[in-house]
């Protein structure tokens, strides 16, 4: 008899379970039938695996040298079938881009710029309001790249055999009603805000905390934060109920006015992942750029953050990708 895979999750099984009877019953199995099975597989390793007593099986010198090499084989099996399925979906997908992005601007211009691009690729998009979602869909092999951030200066995604670029550093402008006093002002000190009701989208990052404590720094607990979606939150601040958080590109909206906070205390990276395994670099390197290019047309778009560039020298938001200022 050949070993086959199947052997050793069986032998897997009857270790970890502790007796035949256990193990049986999780391969769904007549432990009659786990018995001989087992005994074939001993026959073609050479010797016992298991030695029986009242209290179940406990594994023999040959048993413990077979449970090593199958937490180091089953894995590496493991990961070969995903690593193949990854490969199979991407190569079923032909022409085509599976895209997903948190809320914000970026997704929906990187579609177009694509599509301009590359027109002979169809373009599928997905949206979550977490990045860990997405770093998830990516792993699995059921998206092709993801855009996504992290507050200031977080460290990247912790996210094994995914690749992570920055796309570009913003400033976090806050967004109030026309009518707002405070718009009178080209930067607006977040102590000024103290007395304000909040919105801001969710997300599984440490914004909310840095924003809390950037609040604490500035002698002040927010009042309220309403997390909610974009178009609310847009809602919230033209009634003049909130002022909200947004990202330094936030498009032009009518009744809307985005200024800079003073001192800059929350940043945004805007970042663009992808698993090496099912992309041609020349493709990651296509998107990317688009990702870029996307980014400062929607800078661009945004006198507020123009004005802001200006105001430290720098002429475009390319300029300001490049050196990773934030402030």
């Amino acid at each position: 008899m050949e070993l086959e895979l199947r052997h050793l999750k069986t032998i897997r099984t009857i270790a970890e379970a502790g007796s035949l009877t256990k193990a049986a019953t999780a391969l769904g199995l007549a432990q009659p039938a786990l018995s001989a099975q087992l005994r074939r597989i001993e026959r073609a390793l050479g010797g016992p695996l298991f030695e029986r007593g009242r209290h179940g099986v406990r594994a023999t010198a040959l048993g413990e040298l077979v449970l090593e090499r199958t937490r180091i084989v089953l894995p590496a099996v493991s990961e070969l079938q995903r690593e193949a399925a990854r490969f199979a979906r991407t190569r079923r997908a032909g022409e085509r881009l599976r895209l997903g992005g948190t809320h914000g601007p970026l997704l929906g211009a990187l579609v177009d710029r694509l599509a301009d691009a590359a027109p002979c690729t169809a373009v599928t998009t997905r949206a979550s309001w977490s990045e860990r979602e997405l770093a998830g869909l990516l792993g699995e092999g059921r998206l092709d790249f993801a855009l996504a951030g992290v507050c200031g200066s977080a460290p990247l995604p912790d996210t094994p055999h995914l690749v992570w670029e920055e796309i570009a550093v913003d400033p976090v402008f806050v967004m109030l009603a026309d009518g707002h006093p405070l718009t009178r002002g080209r930067e607006i000190d977040l102590a000024a805000l103290a007395d304000e009701e909040w919105a801001c989208v969710p997300g599984d990052g440490c914004f909310a905390d840095c924003f809390t404590a950037a609040c604490a720094r500035a002698a002040f607990t927010p009042r309220r934060m309403y997390e909610t979606d974009t178009s609310s939150c847009v809602h919230l601040v033209q009634v003049g109920r909130a002022v909200g958080l947004c990202r330094a590109t936030f498009p032009p909206t009518p009744g809307l006015t985005t200024r800079p906070l003073a001192g800059t205390p929350l940043v945004w990276r805007h970042l663009l992942g992808w698993h090496p395994a099912g992309q041609q670099p020349d493709t990651a390197a296509t998107v990317l750029a688009q990702a870029r290019a996307a980014h400062a047309g929607a800078a661009a778009r945004s006198d507020s953050y123009a004005r802001w560039l200006s105001r430290r020298g720098e002429p475009d938001a390319a300029t300001h990708r490049r050196t990773g200022r934030a402030s």
